[in-house]
């Protein structure tokens, strides 16, 4: 027999796609009626008008009240007052946020691994490895987000090729979703290409928004895309996340890898420990397995002897038909798989 006690409770396996929290707890399920015995009715108050994943809801609650027992299933949406998404957002960062202000995930003992990609110059293929190292990581089962933290370069929604905007709950941001990846990026919050024009204590403030006002959810790693060189973005980091290792991304080319070696020396003086040197445009292999090397060889060789660290992966060029307009490898190409190997010496080392 049907009873409300047997809907909340079948229902509260069903998660917000965006907040992964039962829609019971979160207070979504509300006028619950059986008529006839089987025939249930209630009203699901949604997080925003227009929810993006209202069709998602909706499928997944008539799925679970079906297999109860329901003959038919009628769902009446509403969205919350402004007041109940205020309450919402302040359980959110109660849960996240630490008395003194703090995000949970900063704490030590928080489970979450930061790794920081940096590199001395643009132009060297830094956001590429970021995002094909987070999708890899991502392929092997771990929860990821990337930061997009390169504010004024920001570039990672166009390279992933994603036109959402992140869902904004009061001030609380719930990060876009793109290839099993959770991404937050000033790209999501600038209109139409505008550049960003800021000094140090803005670009401060709004790294931390990112920690603090976004709902990151349960991480495994959350990797941080930094700009080019040694400014502010690098230094804020450092100070708010001393627990984060770096990655240095550089090209064979000896001039690349004499200007990442600056990023490299910052990293040890601010004690951030280096995961080892990613060299990117390594070579060339053409149809015969022939490795053509175009920007020379020995850069990352030479950058990681001179940081005392090691070379984690050369990754070649792509092949003409590897260029689909993404800059996400598939897993099977020739660059997936370097990003995969990479990713698995990262988890298991």
């Amino acid at each position: 027999m049907l009873t409300n006690e047997s809907v909340l409770n079948a229902l509260k396996h069903v998660e917000d796609p965006e907040l992964h929290k039962s829609i019971v707890e979160l207070n979504m399920v509300r006028n619950i009626q059986i008529i006839e015995g089987t025939h249930i009715s209630l009203d699901v108050i949604l997080t925003i008008s227009g929810c993006p994943l209202k069709a998602k809801i909706q499928q997944d609650i008539e799925h679970a009240l079906r297999n109860l027992g329901a003959s038919s299933v009628s769902l009446t949406f509403g969205s919350m007052t402004d007041e109940e998404r205020r309450n919402l957002t302040a359980s959110l960062k109660t849960q996240n946020v630490t008395d003194q202000g703090m995000p949970k995930m900063l704490m030590p003992d928080s489970g979450v691994k930061f790794i920081a990609v940096t590199s001395g110059k643009g132009g060297v293929g830094k956001s590429t490895v970021t995002i094909n190292l987070a999708v890899a990581l991502a392929r092997l089962g771990k929860n990821v987000g990337i930061l997009d933290a390169d504010i004024y370069g920001y570039s990672i929604p166009a390279m992933m090729k994603t036109t959402e905007k992140p869902t904004m709950i009061d001030q609380t941001a719930i990060p876009v979703v793109s290839d099993g990846v959770k991404i937050m990026s000033m790209g999501f919050f600038s209109k139409d290409n505008q550049p960003v024009m800021w000094r140090g204590p803005m670009l401060n403030k709004w790294i931390r928004n990112f920690l603090v006002n976004t709902h990151w959810g349960d991480l495994d790693y959350l990797l941080l895309d930094l700009p080019p060189g040694t400014g502010d973005v690098a230094i804020d980091v450092a100070a708010m996340i001393p627990q984060a290792q770096e990655i240095i991304v550089t090209t064979p080319h000896n001039a690349a890898s004499h200007v990442a070696s600056r990023a490299g020396i910052m990293a040890q003086h601010t004690k951030h420990s280096i995961l080892g040197v990613v060299e990117n445009m390594a070579y060339f292999e053409n149809e015969n397995g022939e490795k053509h090397y175009l920007f020379g060889q020995g850069g990352a060789q030479k950058l990681a002897h001179e940081l005392h660290t090691d070379v984690l992966a050369q990754v070649p060029f792509a092949q003409p038909e590897e260029n689909t307009g993404s800059s996400v490898y598939d897993e099977d190409s020739m660059i997936g798989e370097v990003f995969s190997h990479l990713a698995e010496d990262i988890v298991y080392r």
